[in-house]
This record gives structure tokens, sequence and C-alpha cells, in this order.
């Protein structure tokens, strides 16, 4: 079936964060979810549970962990077995699980800027944080090798590893996921790997799973994925952890003892109906993203001389390097004279100020309007040359 991304469903009255975070004249692409209907065999399967009528407690749905195992052999020749699969309600809970895990002492190392919630994780746990910072040279992000090692030569216990990276939207090649594993191995530590955002990836790029890397590499690492953020069902809290080390899956479990349980019934029905039936939406969603990226991409090259854009490899959230415009803070002011809200690259650690965080998964109209908005507030500072 053809799907129509060029319309968003009101969402103010569905308890949207998004959308009520802020003021009703503002135009919000900050948070990370898409302003997208879910693919229909989603909404089909949720309404047929509701029919069902009885919602008592769940179990752990068998032939979801059989999609999820058939998907990652599919996808990236890895094979790993139902019992290393467990089901988790986030991979925010995910991560902190690990850290948990890991702990109670030493430390955790991230790389900044990052997805805020792992800045917390370590904290959370007990665990200090260490910060290997992405050097923002031209919007390349490359590792730093020498601080990477040494991070690693402290009292670390856990890296948390994203990829594919929020919020530059980079995809790790293969040699630089070996490298860090090998160091990570090296030092013993455990890799944590976020990778939720791994089914959206654009043209010319690909994902690899570090576990899948090698057995040495699986047996230390926790995998956390989910279909969230690819069929737009993040509200319904299914997520997953691939751990194939015994020993380090009951360590995760032990941490969620009490506090993190399993998967609620509509989110495991949610999940099951988008991996087995869900293609041809995801098919269609990414030409629709990557023609915003494109769109955005260019935009800022020709109407905002001194912002520099990272073209995203993967993900719907774009980078935007606004140091040159010489603001105190890029996110406050498009906030306040061009009511749109992004995020604000502070948030994201150290290496993200003087940055912001677009979200550009919403219908082009959506995303044009937005750009207009702060191209004009942009000229009416001064901070662009006017139309002649």
């Amino acid at each position: 079936m053809k799907y129509n991304f060029n319309e968003c469903p009101d969402r103010r009255p569905t308890e949207s964060e998004k959308w009520l975070q802020y003021p009703e004249d503002v135009l919000p692409l900050w948070v990370a979810d898409m302003d997208f209907v879910s693919p229909e065999p989603v909404i089909r399967a949720l309404h047929e549970r509701v029919d069902h009528g009885v919602f008592g407690y769940p179990r752990s749905r068998a032939d979801l962990k059989e999609l999820i195992v058939g998907r990652m052999q599919e996808r990236y020749g890895w094979c790993i077995h139902a019992e290393d699969v467990l089901l988790i309600p986030g991979v925010i809970r995910g991560f902190n699980m690990a850290c948990r895990a890991a702990g109670p002492d030493g430390e955790a190392l991230v790389q900044t800027p990052i997805y805020p919630p792992m800045l917390c994780a370590p904290g959370n746990a007990g665990l200090a944080r260490r910060d290997n910072e992405l050097p923002a040279s031209d919007c390349s992000n490359e590792i730093d090798w020498a601080d990477f090692e040494a991070a690693l030569r402290g009292d670390v216990r856990v890296f948390l590893l994203c990829n594919p990276h929020n919020p530059t939207g980079r995809v790790f090649r293969e040699e630089e996921l070996l490298r860090m594993g090998e160091l990570c191995l090296k030092h013993d530590v455990i890799i944590c790997s976020d990778e939720i955002h791994c089914d959206l990836i654009y043209s010319g790029q690909t994902h690899i799973p570090i576990a899948s890397l090698s057995a040495e590499l699986a047996a230390q690492t926790i995998t956390l994925m989910s279909p969230s953020k690819t069929y737009n069902i993040a509200g319904l809290d299914c997520s997953f952890a691939i751990i194939q080390n015994p020993e380090l899956r009951r360590r995760f479990n032990r941490a969620r003892a009490g506090l993190v349980g399993g998967v609620n019934i509509f989110g495991q029905a949610a999940a099951a109906a988008a991996l087995k039936d869900g293609q041809e939406w995801l098919d269609q969603v990414l030409a629709v993203l990557e023609s915003n990226r494109n769109f955005l991409f260019e935009y800022v090259g020709r109407e905002w001389p001194g912002v520099k854009m990272f073209l995203p490899e993967a993900t719907y959230l774009a980078w935007l390097d606004c140091r040159g415009l010489n603001l105190e803070n890029p996110y406050e002011f498009f906030l306040s004279r061009a009511r749109v809200a992004f995020n604000d690259g502070a948030s994201f650690g150290k290496g993200g100020e003087g940055f912001v965080r677009v979200n550009f998964g919403c219908p082009r109209k959506t995303l044009e309007e937005a750009l207009a908005r702060c191209t004009a507030a942009l000229r009416e500072a001064g901070l662009i040359p006017r139309k002649s």
C-alpha cells in the first residue's frame, strides 16, 4: 500500500510530549519521534488485541523473540538464539541496567556529544562518568583514539556506545568498531551498544552490530535495539537486549530485579507486527526521510552562511554547528525569535555547545515552515544577509 507522509494528524489532543512541551505557536522539531502515522499492520494488530478485551499479565512472546533472531541473521548475518534476547520496556532502561550490572564502583565511558540520558546513566548506578569527546572538526566527528585508550586505562567498567550516533547521525565503520572493541577487550571493559537507530540507515551506509564482529566481542557486549524509532511506536515501550554471554545476561537481569518489569501487551503486539509486516512502510518512510535530509542539508548550505551541517548517515536527526553565528545560545535564539523548538546542543555534553539538533522526521511542509521562520529571524537579527 502507498502511505501518506505529507500530512500530520493533530497530535496535541493525544498527550504528545513533542507537541505539548511548548506553546501552540512553536513548531516542535526536537524530541525523536516522527510526525507520521505508524504502519497499517501495527495499527491492525493493536485493534485486534483491543478487541479481545482481556488485558491480564503478559509473558514475553516467543514469536517476537524468534522474529528478532531471524532479523539479526537476515540483516547482519549475526547468529543469535532466543535465550539471548531479553524484552525490556525501553532502551534508556537498558543502558541504566547495563551500568548497574557493571557497577557499583568504577567509571563508565561515553562519547560526547551524546544522547542526554546516557550522560546520566553512570551516576544513576553509582559510577563516575568519563568522556571521550568526538571532535567537531568540519562536523566529521572522528574518534580521538589516544584519548579513548587513555580513558580505558582508568577504572572504566562499561563503555556506552551509541551507533548510529545520536546526535551526529554518524554510522561507525567496521574498522572503527573493531578498534573500539579490541581496546575494550584489552582493558576488560563491558560494551553496552545502543543501536536503536540501526534500521534508519541511508543510501551507501551499512549498520554493523559491534557484537556481530567476533565471538570475543559478543561475549563482552550488551546490544540494545528497538522497533520504536523505526516504526514510530516509542510510546508503546518495547525494546530488547541481546546478550550472548550467559553470565553477563544474569548480571543484567539482576540489575532489573524489582525495578524493571517486562513489556506490556500492546508493545509486544505492535513490535511483532512491525517486524513481521512493516518493511513496506519502512522502505517508504526511509525515502521520505532521505529526501528531507537532503533538502535540509542543501537549504542550510545555501541560506545560512556560518552554519555547518554534517550530512547524517542515519537517524532522522541533524546536528547543526551554529558557532559561526556567534550566538550566546542558538537554541534559545530559534525558540524565542523564530518560534521553532530544536534540541539545545549543550544538553548533549562536552562538545555540544553552540549546536542544535533538528528532527526532520515530519511532513516536508512542516520542515519548510520551520526553516522559513528561522531564516526570517536570522535576517532580522542581521546574522545572515537579506535577500537583495
